[in-house]
Formats: C-alpha cells, sequence, structure tokens
C-alpha cells in the first residue's frame, strides 16, 4: 500500500503526559502527506513513541488500517508501512507453517509478524518497494527501515535527543520545532549536484534520508545504522545462454509478480523497449483473465510540429506508442500537455518534493500522473532499465569513460554560468563535486580479476545506480504520489539489479547493440522494430514558445524587489543567458535539462525559497 508514515521517538520524554500537543503534531506530520494517502489516516502514540500515517488503499481495502498493532508472547508491536510486497504469499505461508495466524491479507500483517518471529533481519526476505517503522514500545525500540533500491523515501532527523521520520521532508517540516535552514554544503547540494542529491542527503540542515538498503534503529537513546543489503562483485559463471535465460526470468517474473492489485493496473507507455516490455507482459496477463490492458502515453501540444532530432533524443515517441498500441490491443490514452500547465505545475513539482526538481522534466510527468489517477491507482513503469542494462550515453561515450566527474553533469561551468562569481568562489563547487565524485567511486565494489577497463566500466554502473536512477526513482516516487498513484518499477527488483551488476559489459552490449542483453531476452514478446528501437529519453518540448514564457517569468522574478533566488545571481550575466539562443542538444545535466530547463530551475529555487522560508545559515 503506497501511503505517507511520520513518526516521533524520544527515550526521555513522556509523550502521553501532553498526550493532546504531541497526537495533534503526529496529525499534522501525517496531513501534510494526505496525497500520499487520501483514502485513510491513523496515530498512535505512547510515552517514547509516536507513529501516524496516511493510507492509499490498494490490497485488503477493509481491513488494511494502519497503525497496525499485533501481540505475541506477551509483547505488542506496532507498525507503520509505505510500499508493495512482491513475495507476500510466499512469506505468509512460511509464517503460517511456524504457527503464526493472520486477519488480513495485507504485506502489513505479514512484515509485523515477521518482524516479530525474526527481529530487523527479516527484511532481508522481503521483495518489494518499501519505507516502514516498527514500534517495539516495552523494549522502548524504534527500528525504521528502506528498500534496497531506493524506491520508497524515508527521512529522518535527531535533534535534541529526538528522532523524527516521515517519508517526504514536509512531514518532517510540520514539526514546529524544525526549522527550514540550509547551509553552505546544502547551497552546493541544489548549485553543484541539483537536480541529483547526495546519498542520505536531505539538503535542509540535519535532515537525512536513510539509505536504500539500510535500517535504523532507536534503542534506549542510541541510534544505530545497520546496512543489511548491498551490492557484491564476483566472477560471472553463467555462459551467454544462460545469461539471456536468466535475465529474461527475472524480468518478466518481477513483472508478473508486481501486478499483484485488488484495483484495476495500468501502464506507462513510451513505445521504448522499457516500458513496451512491462507493457506487452502485463497485457498477456490479463487477457489470460479475460482483461484488457489500459496504458497511457505522454507528449506535448503540437510536439510534432516542433520537434528537432538530436543525439539525445533521435526520434518522437507518438509512431512508436502507435504500433505498440495495436500490438497489445490496449485501452490507450493520449495525454498531452500544454506550454502554460507545464510552466505552472513547475511550482507543484517543488511542493511535491520540498525542493527544486528537475524542471519541467518533473512537472510535465507531475502532470501527466494527476491525469491518470481518475483512471487506475497503480501503474507500471519501464524506469531504471537504463542505469541497469547500461543504455545512457554517458555508459558509451568515451569523454564519459575517461572523465573524472559524473558523466550526466560533465560541465560545471553551464551551471556558473549565471551565478555571482563570488558566490560561485564562496561555494567552491569544482571541489564539492569532486569530493563527492571521489567518495562515490571508491565505494564501487571492486573485483580483482576485472581489467582497467571493466572496473571503469564498474564504476559508471555503480554512480548510475546510486545517482542517477536514485534521482529518477525520486521523481517517479513524488510526481505519482501526489496525486495518490501508485507507480511501480519492476526493473528495480533487486535480484536484477544484483544479477545484472556482475554480467560483463559485451554480455550486455553484444555485438555493440545497446542493452543488447535486455533486447535478447525479451524476444518473442515485442515486434522487432519496437525490441531494436534507438533510445529515445521521456519527452521534452521543442516548443520556444514555451522558452518565451519562462523568460517572461524570469523576468517578472528579475523585476521583483524581494525575489530570494536574486542574491546568488549576476543580473548582467542572467540578462546576457535569457537573450542567448538555447541550445537544445548540450544539457547540463542528464539528457534532457538543456537552457529552457536551466530557466525552469531557478524559477524552482525562487519558489522553494519564497514558499518555504529557507533560512541561510
Amino acid at each position: 500500500m503506497m501511503c505517507g508514515i511520520a513518526g516521533i521517538y524520544h527515550n526521555e520524554k513522556n509523550y502521553l503526559n501532553e498526550h493532546n500537543y504531541y497526537e495533534e503534531i503526529l496529525v499534522k506530520m501525517a496531513s501534510e502527506q494526505r496525497h500520499r494517502g487520501p483514502d485513510d489516516s491513523g496515530v498512535y502514540l505512547t510515552e517514547h513513541i509516536g507513529l501516524s500515517h496516511a493510507r492509499l488503499s490498494i490490497i485488503d481495502l477493509e481491513k488494511g488500517r494502519q497503525p497496525m498493532t499485533k501481540a505475541a508472547a506477551g509483547k505488542r508491536f506496532t507498525i507503520v508501512y509505505n510500499g508493495e510486497l512482491y513475495n507476500t504469499e510466499e512469506l505468509r505461508n512460511d509464517l503460517i507453517e511456524k504457527g503464526y495466524s493472520f486477519t488480513t491479507r495485507c504485506d502489513t500483517e505479514v512484515i509485523l509478524t515477521g518482524y516479530m518471529v525474526e527481529g530487523p533481519d527479516f527484511v532481508k526476505r522481503l521483495n518489494g518497494i518499501f519505507a516502514f517503522a516498527i514500534a517495539d514500545p516495552k523494549e522502548h525500540r524504534l527500528s525504521l527501515f528502506r528498500d534496497r533500491a531506493g524506491v520508497k523515501p524515508l527521512f529522518y532527523t535527531i535533534q535534541n535527543g529526538e528522532l523524527l521520520f516521515a517519508s517526504e521532508l514536509k512531514g518532517i517540516l510540520a514539526n514546529p520545532q524544525i526549522k527550514p535552514q540550509v547551509d553552505k554544503n546544502g547551497l552546493n547540494e541544489i548549485f553543484s549536484i541539483g537536480p541529483a542529491r547526495t546519498p542520505g542527503c536531505g539538503v535542509y540542515r540535519n535532515i537525512k534520508e536513510l539509505l536504500p538498503g539500510h535500517f535504523l534503529i532507536a534503542d534506549n537513546g542510541n541510534y544505530t545504522d545497520h546496512c543489511y543489503w548491498k551490492l557484491e562483485s564476483k566472477p560471472h559463471g553463467d555462459s551467454y545462454e544462460e545469461t539471456v535465460e536468466k535475465t529474461s526470468f527475472l524480468v518478466q517474473d518481477s513483472i508478473r509478480r508486481q501486478m499483484i492489485s485488488d484495483v484495476p493496473i495500468c501502464t506507462f507507455l513510451s513505445g521504448g523497449i522499457d516500458s513496451s516490455l512491462v507493457s506487452a507482459v502485463c497485457a498477456n496477463e490479463l487477457k489470460k483473465q479475460g482483461k484488457q490492458l489500459t496504458t497511457f502515453s505522454f507528449d506535448f501540444v503540437n510536439n510534432d510540429k516542433y520537434f528537432k532530432a538530436n543525439a539525445f533524443q533521435p526520434s518522437l515517441d507518438r509512431p512508436f506508442v502507435d504500433k505498440m498500441v495495436a500490438f497489445l490491443d490496449s485501452d490507450h490514452h493520449y495525454l498531452e500537455c500544454d506550454n502554460v500547465t507545464q510552466a505552472d505545475r513547475l511550482y507543484d513539482s517543488v511542493l511535491a518534493h520540498d525542493l527544486p526538481a528537475m524542471g519541467d522534466i518533473d512537472s510535465s510527468m507531475l502532470h501527466f500522473c494527476s491525469l491518470v489517477k481518475p483512471y487506475n491507482k497503480v501503474t507500471l513503469t519501464g524506469e531504471c532499465a537504463d542505469e541497469i542494462f547500461g543504455g545512457y550515453p554517458w555508459f558509451h561515450k568515451e569523454e564519459c569513460f575517461r572523465a573524472h566527474t559524473f558523466p550526466w553533469t560533465m560541465d560545471l561551468e553551464a551551471r556558473k554560468v549565471v551565478l555571482k562569481d563570488e558566490f560561485v568562489d564562496y561555494l567552491d563547487m569544482d571541489s564539492y563535486v569532486l569530493e563527492t565524485y571521489d567518495k562515490s567511486v571508491a565505494e564501487t565494489p571492486a573485483l580483482p580479476e576485472d581489467s582497467p577497463v571493466e572496473a571503469r566500466r564498474r564504476e559508471i554502473s555503480y554512480l548510475n545506480l546510486r545517482w542517477f536512477m536514485q534521482t529518477l526513482l525520486n521523481r517517479m516516487d513524488r510526481d505519482s504520489m501526489y496525486s495518490g498513484l501508485e507507480a511501480r518499477v519492476p526493473f528495480a527488483d533487486h535480484r536484477i539489479i544484483e544479477y545484472l551488476w556482475n554480467v560483463p559489459w559485451e554480455m550486455k552490449t553484444k555485438d555493440g547493440v545497446v542493452k543488447s542483453l535486455l533486447r535478447q531476452s525479451s524476444k518473442g514478446l515485442l515486434p522487432d522494430e519496437i525490441l531494436f528501437r534507438r533510445k529515445s529519453p521521456y519527452p521534452k518540448t521543442y516548443d520556444t514558445n514555451y522558452e518565451k514564457l519562462l523568460v517572461e517569468r524570469m523576468q517578472e522574478m528579475i523585476s521583483s524587489s524581494n525575489a530570494p533566488v536574486m542574491q546568488f545571481l549576476d543580473l548582467k550575466k542572467l540578462e546576457t543567458f535569457l537573450e542567448s539562443p538555447s541550445d537544445y542538444g548540450k544539457p547540463w545535466y542528464g539528457q534532457l535539462m538543456a537552457g529552457p530547463q536551466m530557466l525552469a530551475y531557478l524559477l524552482q529555487v525562487n519558489f522553494w525559497m519564497e514558499h518555504y522560508n529557507v533560512e541561510l545559515v
């Protein structure tokens, strides 16, 4: 169940002495995240622990209320949970064999029971996307858990001995004792690293995000962070044929598992191999049940008129979507976004993230998700395949291979072009990025047998999984959940990530074909023209009228005497930038964020600082 969770913990406070006050805080923390769970809500409060929950009902709509409490051996445990478990039945059956009973069909009770039986290590048996907290009030213990790939978010802060946590930053900021402060590191996250974030960093001062594959235990005033899963490098023993076969099984098994739902599912369909494969497997499974798959594609008004092919975006999606719709016989909906909507929703995107995001790459996705929600509560997407199978250009370009920096942000000058010189000097942007990059590369699990070339490929793969994939997962979670839509990502199944991590590059790109392994493992499921289509990323508008609209909004911002972002911007540099023609083929972040997206990002930074009353420290 996709939800919003939040809570508080203090070993020395007695929350029950001010029951109404702390219950009010918990209610507020949940209500701030109500978009994540508009169907139900609940609060739990003991001496030292408080939990709150906002629920989006997907499984066991009637009985899966939270916080959920269960008793055993004289102890009571309570859980708040955000996520979806894809091996619920296997785990439930195993626990039943051990003598445990269940009163619901939902995965929440399975996780809670498993924890009661095995303790924190039960998390290692979960296949799914999740963030959850379990209270053991008798032992004064609270445990926080996050899934292996980091699909579901979980932020926390420890201040004056008190732990506060929430699915989204706004849940923590709802607490009156937390101020939205940003220091030098936070500014570097925004201007030097953004829209990515350093793993574990919440940008706001003293706020962290629990790392993927980790759990945090608060126990009698002590806070300990534990890693329960990480990638391991080892020799790949399977033949090419075995690798293709196993990849095919893992991908299709993950998609089928993620179809579980008590409400109808749909898929996002771009006409690329990733979303087409997910849609094909779903369509085939539904046909066996006499049902038709609903699919959605996204584009921009008049994009066929304004589109300009470039190295990053070689073709329009629409012709390929049409072919897949005919192939799948799906109930398809073509969704479009116009310029004004895309610009207006830049601000909603900030509200969804509580931070500046990916400009209109984010705002358009958020808008499309809002259009899908009236039809479906659950969707499956093709996200994460490029990070895992090596689909991005920077896996293949020599200059990215040799660069001593993040390959999706190779030129920091593009970020400095409108900033004040003294602000650039204060941030020391190059050093911040280099230090962050070096730290991440050093974490790459090495394999002594790797050649220098293969070792470098492993580094690039690790950076993609740790950084770029996380940025896109954040985008998908916040943009979908802003409208109460649950977006699932079958390619982020930890079994796929683990297996593909050790598959040699020559197998992943056999005969020099990008994502060859995924294509070969999908043969027979898709038409060849889709199967071997050249990668084209998420669409963006090429309508210059959109850029003119952004320029107008930037000029309005400049004319405002109290626009907070202007303290960082050089007015002359900015005016020159606004008058210069944009090169849509030279991104400053990823594949899509070029000149117009820089303007969109700055508008987001300004709105963020204004709306959240960001205090610089």
